[in-house]
């Protein structure tokens, strides 16, 4: 599908900072938006439906997967995630570029549907440093956090098939990074001549 808009797909193992950075980037562009995923869990802290997700039942959940509207979905830590595939779409084609945060699972199911998407997966320092964000977040029982270790290993493990690496040691230089990449992606030939397609056309390029 090819359109005006970009998707960059962010992914990362949980305490890596994917979402603190994807927040950041969003206050500093005033051109990207964020898709709202659909999640069973429920919220932490002072998260709020339909700001940080869309908080369903299983049920719901299930009958959004029937009727075949996510773009993706996965089970992640025993609960699902989903994107919806309408949203997406209508965003894209209306030249907007959309950052999502998902998992690993769903970043490389969107990757198969739709080839033009920018993956990006974010690193820790150290499998130390990792941990000691877990903890720090003060969100977990011990068990999760061994388990949310465990599970590391193998999301960590898929950031080969993505098309950017980001370590998250220092953040304002992860941060600088993924500006870096969002804005190196809007000037690509490929993605100039689909956003600006009437340049292109009065300069015979098309």
């Amino acid at each position: 599908m090819e359109t005006p808009g970009n998707l960059f797909v962010v992914a990362a193992p949980s305490g890596a900072g994917k979402s603190s950075l994807v927040k950041a980037l969003l206050e500093l562009d005033s051109h990207l938006r964020v898709s709202i995923s659909h999640t069973t869990r429920a919220p932490r802290g002072q998260e709020q439906h339909g700001r940080e997700y869309w908080f369903i039942g299983t049920d719901e959940f299930q009958g959004m997967v029937a009727r075949g509207e996510f773009f993706e979905w996965a089970e992640v830590h025993g609960n699902r995630y989903g994107t919806s595939r309408v949203g997406i779409e209508q965003r894209l084609m209306a030249g907007e570029d959309v950052v999502l945060e998902i998992d690993y699972q769903g970043a490389l199911q969107i990757k198969q549907i739709f080839p033009n998407a920018v993956l990006i997966f974010i690193l820790p320092p150290s499998w130390q440093e990792l941990e000691q964000r877990l903890r720090r977040r003060g969100e977990d029982h011990p068990d999760v956090i061994a388990q949310r270790m465990v599970n590391a290993r193998i999301e960590v493990a898929q950031a080969r098939h993505f098309d950017y690496v980001i370590i998250n040691g220092l953040f304002e230089t992860a941060l600088f990074d993924l500006k870096t990449v969002v804005h190196s992606q809007r000037l690509k030939y490929v993605t100039q001549r689909r956003a600006k397609s009437a340049v292109f056309t009065a300069l015979d390029l098309a």
